[in-house]
């Protein structure tokens, strides 16, 4: 699978709207959260549909819980089918987790356990929902904030080895590798190195809530420096990658996404272009 690159987007949420449409940012493309669009009208559908003429759109899920021991649930894939018919996305990600098992919902992203069986389980189940939906996943990796003790292989060796197996991307979330850094003691450019360079489709830059002993990734504060920091060094490795800014709570004036946006665009213009 191959994806274009977009250039520097943003997550494409309802405060912005009037003002997107108004005044027309210098956003490349906008990311929206799938889940949103599974309703068949209503003001997100009529904001979307105007301005997916004047920007590419690309579809993040939240609920596919692509890691659950749990059947596939076809009554979600179709909802997600019909609406990536509808909005014609440049590309579809989720996230590499579990949120539900049995009559349990969690409603977070829960990290998988880094096994082999885990391993092989992923593989069938992507394989199946790209069929079902006829077109390439990519997936996100997710914050932690517990590990297995049957995990017998670095999240990053995982990753690597499902892209091996899967040939799937990854939409490379550069805060969480720092949320999970900082919360379980490993080196974030170790993480970082090792991934297949050529698995990484896309980049999320976001922000957290820092509680000293460990931090909580909210995307609900600016991008911080140490995450602009390993954005910086690891985007010199890469080829241009379309890369957003990922914002979900206590949304400032659309204004301080645009500056983030162009500090991104500043930190990678050297070897970017």
């Amino acid at each position: 699978m191959s994806v274009p690159y977009l250039g520097f987007g943003m997550g494409l949420r309802t405060c912005y709207f009037e003002q997107i449409l108004t005044e027309q940012p210098a956003v490349d493309w906008f990311e929206i959260i799938s889940e949103n669009y599974f309703v068949s009208g209503g003001k997100p559908w009529h904001y979307l549909s105007q301005i997916k003429e004047q920007y590419p759109i690309v579809m993040h899920g939240v609920s596919m819980s692509i890691g659950s021991t749990d059947a596939l649930n076809f009554d979600y894939l179709k909802q997600l089918k019909n609406t990536i018919e509808r909005v014609n996305p440049m590309w579809v990600s989720d996230h590499i987790c579990f949120s539900a098992l049995g009559e349990f919902n969690s409603h977070d992203l829960l990290p998988m356990p880094y096994t082999e069986e885990a391993l092989n389980h992923l593989t069938q189940r992507i394989s199946q929902v790209q069929d079902y939906l006829e077109r390439p996943m990519i997936f996100e990796n997710v914050s932690s904030y517990l590990t297995y003790k049957q995990s017998h292989m670095t999240e990053w060796e995982f990753l690597a080895q499902l892209h091996k197996q899967t040939g799937c991307q990854f939409l490379l979330d550069i805060n969480n590798v720092y949320v999970s850094a900082r919360n379980h003691g490993f080196s974030a450019m170790e993480y970082l190195n090792a991934l297949p360079k050529q698995s990484i489709a896309q980049i999320h830059l976001a922000g957290h809530q820092d509680c000293e002993s460990h931090i909580i990734d909210t995307h609900d504060q600016p991008v911080c420096d140490a995450v602009w920091s390993l954005f910086s060094q690891f985007s010199k490795q890469l080829p241009a990658i379309s890369t957003m800014i990922e914002r979900d709570d206590n949304f400032p004036p659309l204004s301080a996404l645009l500056s983030e946006l162009e500090q991104a665009k500043a930190l990678t213009k050297a070897h970017w272009g």
